[in-house]
């Protein structure tokens, strides 16, 4: 396996946060052109007045820009220090998957327990990432 492998994981990740960023867009500009809120309403980031399934979209954005910077911090110093390994990349993968899983259950039925859990899965495989990085280098 090549160390670059770490990297399919990581582009994907930021690949759907790109597809999130976008969806969001699209229901700000859909909610403005239906006349649901006005563009005022977007002056300072998020006010009271967007409807939720707008507002939701991006705290998902933010939560794909929150954790996700220490999966890509993890995944670069795995690569730097040559400590990448299988179980490194499959662990990346299903981080990645999570996450996914987690923006797809928030932006649709956004039922809390589920994407509280799918949230909690992720930072436990995040959390190994990290732990297996700390074992491999001290």
């Amino acid at each position: 396996m090549r160390a670059e492998a770490i990297f399919g994981p990581v582009s994907a990740l930021a690949l759907w946060t790109g597809v999130v960023l976008l969806a969001t867009g699209f229901r700000r500009i859909g909610a403005v052109r239906r006349r649901r809120i006005s563009r005022q309403a977007f002056r300072l980031g998020e006010s009271p007045e967007v409807p939720a399934d707008v507002a939701v979209a991006n705290r998902n954005l933010m939560n794909l820009l929150e954790m996700p910077l220490l999966f890509y911090v993890v995944a670069v110093a795995f690569y730097v220090t040559h400590h990448v390994a299988p179980g490194v990349v499959t662990l990346a993968w299903v981080y990645v998957g999570l996450r996914v899983l987690h923006s797809c259950e928030h932006l649709t039925t956004n039922h809390v327990l589920r994407r509280l859990a799918l949230f909690a899965a992720s930072n436990v495989v995040l959390v190994v990432l990290w732990i297996r990085f700390i074992r491999a280098v001290f």
